[in-house]
């Protein structure tokens, strides 16, 4: 082989052997990339479906009034609301385990998960509940229960409710906010009731995620965003109109937050209503909102 022709080889040689190391990582990279998306796709559901058996078990042991299985899956700060409005501390649910409203494995179901939270939807008829989870380092517990029970025939219809008339919950709320997030929630949920009451459909669903459900036992049905935003647009919004806040404490978890608060609507029972809101997209909205009448409470 001549000295010129070796020369040739080599240097042909070379430029395949950089072409090689330059690709070569990114050729290896590129299954170990999609196995490591596979696995984290994998993770997370699997994170979510320990969640779901959690709450058939949960379902299971409260049916059976089992309090030894309820002690292992209730957070410290659990709470029981059943469909009367009664509200029951975990202490209280442990000596005397009450039935939940819906045990039946045929009703539906739907859940979404938010980080280390997780909640759960149940409707069975005009039976509604909503149960929420949250991940502890000992893994999932179940931080509340709300049932609500829907009216037979549609309400009758509500006063006119003008922008003036909303002081509190649209301007004031008698509840100091401990974090940011709970100033942004707060901030988010005032700007809600001021969209509800000025019937602005387009500004109210900017703070209100699509898989959005409300439960409300001053109502015939159950709402999704769509179907509030119709009512909003017709101005038909029998009871939902916003009530004064007469108590209310929020849980912070970081992209998720829980808004538990006691209404008092005028000439009307008081409502325990819990609100679930989620972080999306940097901006703060409402996933799901379930009101239950306290039947044991006075008109006021």
């Amino acid at each position: 082989m001549s000295c010129r022709l070796r020369n040739l080889v080599m240097i042909a040689s070379l430029c395949a052997a950089i072409i090689t190391a330059a690709f070569l990582p990114r050729l290896l990279a590129s299954p170990s990339a999609v196995q490591q998306a596979s696995v984290g796709q994998q993770g997370q559901k699997d994170f979510e479906q320990r969640a779901l058996a959690a709450d058939r078990a949960f379902v299971e042991a409260a049916s059976k009034s089992d309090t030894a299985a309820l002690e292992k899956m209730l957070d410290m700060r659990f709470t029981w609301t059943d469909a009367n409005g009664n509200t029951l501390t975990r202490q209280e649910v442990l000596r005397q385990a009450p039935k939940p409203a819906i045990s039946d494995e045929a009703a539906q179901t739907t859940a979404h998960n938010y980080g280390s939270l997780e909640s759960i939807q149940v409707h069975s008829g005009k039976d509604h509940a909503l149960h929420v989870w949250v991940n502890r380092s000992a893994g999932w517990r179940v931080l509340l229960y709300q049932e609500v029970h829907l009216l037979d025939a549609p309400p009758g219809s509500s006063p006119t409710v003008t922008r003036a008339a909303c002081e509190n919950p649209c301007k004031t709320m008698p509840y100091q906010p401990k974090t940011q997030n709970e100033r942004d929630v707060l901030g988010g949920f005032q700007f809600l009731q001021t969209y509800t009451v000025a019937h602005d459909a387009k500004n109210w669903g900017m703070y209100v995620a699509d898989e959005f459900e409300a439960a409300n036992s001053n109502s015939d049905q159950t709402l999704t965003k769509q179907g509030r935003m119709e009512d909003l647009r017709r101005s038909k919004m029998a009871g939902y109109v916003p009530m004064p806040v007469v108590d209310m404490r929020v849980l912070d978890f970081g992209m998720a937050a829980i808004l538990i608060s006691k209404h008092q609507p005028p000439n009307a029972k008081p409502v325990h209503i819990t609100r679930v809101w989620i972080k999306r997209g940097g901006n703060w909205m409402e996933a799901a909102s379930y009101q239950t009448r306290i039947e044991d409470a006075p008109v006021r």
